[in-house]
C-alpha cells in the first residue's frame, strides 16, 4: 500500500480540513471556493465539500430533523477524513449547527488537522444576504427548522478561526482566505511561498 506520507510527499502538502460553519448567508461557500483558488494558484491540491451540493448526492436521502442533521454532518466528516488521508486539503463547508456533531468529526482526524472556523456574521446580515431566499420563506412559516430562526444554532467555543466583521465591515473573501493560507503555512501544511502577495 501506498503510505499517506509518501502521497504528502507527492503532493508536496499535508493533508487537512478546514471546516467552515455558520449560519446560511455567512458567506461559508465564498470563503471555500476562493480559497480553493488561491490554494490551486500556488499549486496545492484541495477539494470542497459543500453542504447544499451533497443533500443532492451522497445525502439526498436525508431531511433536516435532528438526527438527519447529525448524520449528514457524519457522513462529511467521513468523506473528509478520506481526502486527508489522500494528502488533500478538504475545504468542508456546511452549516453544522450542532456542537456535538461537529466534535464528532473531529475525533475522526489527528490532533490539528480539523481546522474549525467560525463564520461569526450576525444573523441580520445574513437574512439581508439571503441568497437562496429562505430567510423570507422561514419568517413566513414556510420553511420548518430552519437554523437561526426556528432551530438553534451552537456557537463554536474552541475554534481555530473566527471570522467577523472588523470596525462594522465585512472582511473580503479574499482577505480571509489569506489569513487561512498563512495559518496553514505557520502550521506546516504547506510550504511557505514567498512570492504570493496579498493586499488586504
Amino acid at each position: 500500500m501506498v503510505t499517506r506520507e509518501e502521497r504528502q510527499n507527492l503532493l508536496q502538502q499535508k493533508g487537512c480540513v478546514v471546516w467552515m460553519t455558520g449560519l446560511s448567508g455567512s458567506g461559508k461557500s465564498t470563503l471555500a471556493c476562493t480559497l480553493e483558488h488561491l490554494l490551486f494558484k500556488r499549486g496545492n491540491l484541495s477539494y470542497v465539500l459543500d453542504g447544499d451540493n451533497l443533500r443532492h448526492g451522497l445525502n439526498k436521502n436525508l431531511g433536516f430533523s435532528a438526527e438527519d442533521r447529525a448524520e449528514n454532518i457524519r457522513r462529511i466528516g467521513e468523506v473528509a477524513k478520506i481526502f486527508v488521508d489522500a494528502g488533500i486539503i478538504c475545504i468542508a463547508s456546511a452549516i453544522s449547527p450542532y456542537r456535538k456533531d461537529r466534535d464528532a468529526c473531529r475525533e475522526l482526524l489527528q490532533p490539528g488537522e480539523f481546522i474549525e472556523v467560525y463564520m461569526k456574521f450576525p444573523l441580520s446580515l445574513c437574512e439581508e444576504r439571503d441568497p437562496k431566499g429562505l430567510y423570507k420563506l422561514a419568517r413566513a412559516g414556510k420553511i420548518k427548522g430552519f437554523t437561526g430562526i426556528d432551530d438553534p444554532y451552537e456557537e463554536p467555543i474552541n475554534c481555530e478561526m473566527v471570522m467577523e466583521l472588523v470596525d462594522g465591515r465585512c472582511p473580503t473573501p479574499k482577505e480571509m482566505a489569506g489569513r487561512l493560507l498563512f495559518y496553514l503555512e505557520e502550521r506546516g501544511f504547506l510550504t511557505p511561498s514567498p512570492n504570493l502577495i496579498f493586499n488586504f
